[in-house]
């Protein structure tokens, strides 16, 4: 990935996946009473994740990329 897109896919992938884990614990531990809750835990969440994916994704990729050629060579 290249240029603005490095910075907008991070963004993306962690609102999907906060979103979701953020949902399902606050309603298995809440219960749908928690709406707001959940909605307030989603949006701390985000900006957190999304710093964080900014900077791990790129480390991952090579991972992935030094996993598979390991995997590959056997």
């Amino acid at each position: 990935m290249e240029g603005k897109a490095k910075f907008i896919f991070p963004v993306l992938a962690t609102g999907i996946v906060v979103f979701v884990v953020s949902c399902v614990v606050t309603l298995s531990n809440i219960g749908l009473r928690a709406v707001t809750r959940w909605l307030s835990a989603f949006f701390v969440g985000w900006p957190v994740a999304s710093v964080t994916g900014l900077i791990a994704f790129p480390y991952l990729r090579r991972a992935t990329t030094g996993i598979v050629a390991a995997i590959e060579r056997a």
